[in-house]
């Protein structure tokens, strides 16, 4: 008899409202607690989860309730719960990934940075995400072969009323508990991830649009006063350049490696007795490398595109989205190829295996000033020559040799290597290292293509030594972002002897130290145990190239400076210093650890608790100085002495095989770069075991005839009109 009551019940317009409700709110609290890491702490936390989907559900779904005709009502319902439907997988997609939630910005620039990805998305899918669609598909059914009929009675204007007044009442009621559980939880913002927990999806992302509205109004009435605080504190915040290393490298070519996910655990790390990655080790100990310790990355969600925006601008990410795919095609920019192109006569380019407009890249290096940047329509794209997020980077390295070799010295350049990203897919036939077996298979692979990252920097180096570029070149190695998230590092565990059942959040914290080398011959190397992150790579770099950093705005210290604060601050307003690792993102209210002893600290004295607070405000301070620089563009109201701004118009990415020829044939005798200097090409220098390397010629050694990172159809051509393998 109950059975039948509530089939009858669902025959009925408010039946079916409260239906998708139900359904939808069991799913909500299901991703909750499987796909994402909430961090409930007591039972109000968890209550709350539960409780939260329900007010906005009922909220949006009682829209529907206002509306007369009964097909257009029972439609529009039942398009309100797809499109959250959508909203809720997608975050759930998102999240495995980036530990971070669905923004505005992330949404709008998805067109941008969509280009590359596949298999690496197909890969975060789990077969129970089939239970978010599963309802969906049936109540469609249901629908469509009339098991749900639509009820033709009309529903009275003060029943949807009723149902818009019970959604306001709860609503205010969860926020009215989530205020007394996390006080100033809209007003301060702690993170994506307490907006979540406290209040639920939907109203993170009215909120998070709200915010959006805010800052687009901020950046359309900044002026030119407004990057005075900025330009007070960049001022105050820099610290004296280590005489002893300054201009060290000093008109140096300049080569940064960018390892993809790549951590600084796995330096001398070992997996069933063997090396993970016996080069990089040996780099790491060299005498003549700089190689630091307690180096962090420090990107939001722009991750590699946040960890490239430090190293190139000395300034931080956004908190949400991206620079480079949010601002980038406008924004001004005193980028590291601009400055040292018009102080010491650099000439620039990026290599990199993935499509130009990833990330937006084609336009922001225009921006930032750099000449040249090879994608992937410069090399071989063959499938077999390409994985996840583009050319394999033993392909890269080898394939990239035939443009760095036309390059005026001394030049810039930066190679984006990308096989050591997830999933981690790597074919036997391209790696000999034996996989660790956990329960995790991303912790399994990771170990596979870090090897293969190192065999391919050991070939890049081997032909550096080989052709005499390393004589004269500053090589800067860094990774970008951590590879392994939270939820893999339990099973990383059993590999560090540790068990995951005592695994901490200082733990998760301490993994995200990336590695940081400088090497160069003659250089004073040895392991640097001071603390710093990304932000400090580029006034440090420009120090040891003899180049002061007075008049620029950079947000990072000199890593060498004796006067190195040693305060590395998070997107999420997290911190670390040399003594303390502080989470949560509330100063002395939040989790301190000791780094020493990894004690939690439960009490605290009144100094430590004043100068941690300190900190934390110096950081929050910093954080929004870059934002509001970022957000207002204010870089356009100032402008260094001395420094040029970029004409991003100058630049043009489709036709540069020509233009390096030619530059050399228009300088004669006084072209710089090494193929002039050797008058000849170096190509044939370049070892690879690579094994989809089946034609050297063609791929190592000639130039092909032209391509284009901006989108236009080209030639990319084996057979090309400059074929230097003849001119060996």
């Amino acid at each position: 008899m109950k059975k039948l009551k509530i089939s009858q019940f669902v025959q009925t317009r408010l039946g079916f409202f409260a239906l998708l409700t139900a359904v939808f709110w069991i799913k909500t609290v299901f991703a909750y607690y499987v796909d994402f890491s909430l961090g409930a702490s007591d039972p109000l936390q968890h209550f709350l989860m539960f409780f939260n989907p329900i007010g906005t559900t009922l909220l949006l779904f009682s829209m529907a309730l206002y509306i007369k005709k009964p097909k257009i009502s029972y439609t529009v319902m039942f398009i309100i719960y797809l499109l959250n439907t959508i909203l809720l997988f997608a975050n759930v997609v998102y999240y495995r990934q980036f530990t971070d939630f669905l923004t505005f910005n992330t949404i709008f620039s998805v067109g941008k940075v969509s280009s590359g990805l596949g298999k690496s998305t197909i890969s975060l899918l789990q077969w129970y995400d089939l239970l978010l669609w599963l309802d969906v598909v049936l109540i469609a059914i249901a629908l469509a072969r009339h098991i749900i009929k639509i009820d033709p009675k009309p529903l009275p204007t003060k029943h949807a009323f009723t149902a818009t007044t019970l959604a306001v009442f709860v609503f205010l009621l969860n926020l009215t508990l989530s205020e007394a559980n996390r006080p100033q939880l809209l007003t301060r913002t702690f993170d994506r991830n307490y907006i979540v927990k406290y209040l639920g999806l939907d109203t993170f992302m009215v909120y998070d649009s709200v915010k959006t509205a805010q800052n687009n109004q901020i950046r359309s009435s900044a002026d030119g006063t407004d990057i005075n605080s900025v330009l007070n504190y960049t001022k105050s915040h820099q610290v004296p350049a280590n005489p002893e290393y300054f201009g060290q490298a000093k008109g140096k070519n300049v080569i940064i490696l960018h390892l993809e996910s790549f951590q600084q655990f796995l330096i001398d790390f070992k997996v069933n007795g063997q090396e993970v990655t016996p080069f990089l080790n040996s780099l790491y100990h060299n005498k003549n490398t700089l190689a630091f310790s307690n180096f962090y990355h420090e990107v939001g969600q722009g991750k590699t595109s946040d960890a490239e925006n430090m190293l190139e601008t000395g300034v931080f990410g956004l908190p949400e989205g991206s620079v480079f795919t949010s601002l980038g095609t406008d924004n001004t920019f005193q980028g590291a190829p601009a400055i040292l192109q018009q102080s010491a006569g650099y000439s620039s380019a990026v290599f990199h295996g993935n499509v130009g407009s990833f990330w937006n890249r084609n336009h922001v290096y225009k921006n930032l000033g750099y000449n040249y940047f090879f994608d992937s329509s410069y090399f071989n794209t063959s499938t077999e020559a390409n994985i996840g997020y583009g050319l394999k980077d033993k392909l890269l390295f080898a394939e990239s040799i035939k443009y760095l070799e036309q390059l005026q010295q001394p030049f810039y350049t930066k190679f984006i290597t990308v096989t050591n990203h997830f999933p981690f897919p790597l074919a036997d036939s391209d790696t000999d290292f034996q996989r660790p077996e956990t329960d995790d298979k991303a912790v399994n692979n990771y170990f596979a293509t870090a090897h293969y990252l190192d065999q391919a920097v050991k070939e890049f180096f081997d032909y550096l030594n080989k052709s005499g570029l390393a004589k004269n070149t500053l090589v800067m190695i860094y990774g970008d972002h951590y590879g392994l998230s939270d939820k893999d590092n339990k099973s990383l565990a059993t590999l560090m002897n540790r068990s995951s059942d005592d695994w901490t959040a200082l733990d998760n914290m301490n993994l995200q130290r990336v590695p940081f080398m400088l090497h160069m011959d003659g250089l004073k190397g040895g392991i640097q145990t001071q603390y710093g992150g990304e932000i400090d790579v580029l006034p440090t770099l420009l120090h040891l190239l003899g180049i002061n950093t007075n008049k620029y705005v950079l947000f990072g210290q000199d890593l060498m400076s004796s006067k190195l604060q040693q305060l590395v601050a998070f997107r999420n307003n997290n911190f670390v210093t040399n003594k303390y690792t502080v989470l949560g993102g509330n100063g002395a209210n939040g989790s301190v650890y000791d780094n020493e002893t990894g004690e939690l600290l439960t009490e605290l004295s009144p100094a430590l608790t004043k100068q941690i607070n300190q900190w934390q405000a110096e950081v929050d301070h910093a954080l929004s100085l870059s934002d509001s620089l970022n957000m207002k563009n204010l870089l356009r109201f100032y402008t260094p002495s001395g420094f040029k701004p970029v004409d991003p118009s100058q630049f043009n990415y489709l036709d540069q095989v020509n233009e390096l020829i030619q530059t050399r044939e228009k300088l004669k005798g006084k072209s710089t770069s090494l193929y002039s200097e050797k008058g000849k090409s170096t190509t044939s220098l370049y070892v690879t075991d690579a094994p989809e390397l089946t034609d050297p010629e063609t791929d190592i050694d000639s130039l092909p005839k032209s391509s284009s990172t901006d989108g236009e159809t080209t030639t990319n051509s084996a057979s090309s009109s400059s074929n230097i393998s003849s001119q060996k």
